[in-house]
């Protein structure tokens, strides 16, 4: 088994786990942002929850990513009095700004805690 096997992928607007990736503003920085959970929300709950998201961009004609950025979740309503009892939970969303000097395809990737890991790709345009 490799472990590009174990992703999965899906439309999001009926699959809570994808990570969707929305072009905010394409100029000398390009501002993009990435939701788990946008179109059906993500339960994210002590026992249900989105880990991490990672954000790769591939230019064009290059074979290695450049890794834009790894972020992770680690506020689920845990509590000592009981599971989803403590004040903070993480909502999955991250914005990321970065330069690119040509185009290329810019690369999600998700990480739920039962329902393993998940990704998604936009092609962008310079």
């Amino acid at each position: 088994m490799d472990l590009k096997d174990l992703f999965q992928s899906a439309d999001w607007k009926q699959e809570k786990h994808v990570p969707v990736i929305d072009i905010v503003e394409q100029g000398e920085i390009v501002k993009i942002a990435i939701t788990v959970g946008k179109e059906i929300p993500h339960p994210n709950t002590t026992e249900h929850h989105i880990c991490w998201i990672e954000v790769y961009f591939v230019a064009e004609g290059e074979k290695i990513p450049s890794q834009l950025g790894r972020f992770e979740f680690t506020s689920h309503g845990e509590s000592i009095g009981a599971p989803n009892a403590g004040s903070v939970h993480t909502s999955p969303e991250v914005v990321v700004s970065f330069k690119a000097e040509k185009p290329g395809t810019i690369l999600a990737s998700s990480y739920c805690n039962i329902h393993g890991l998940w990704q998604s790709s936009v092609v962008l345009s310079i």
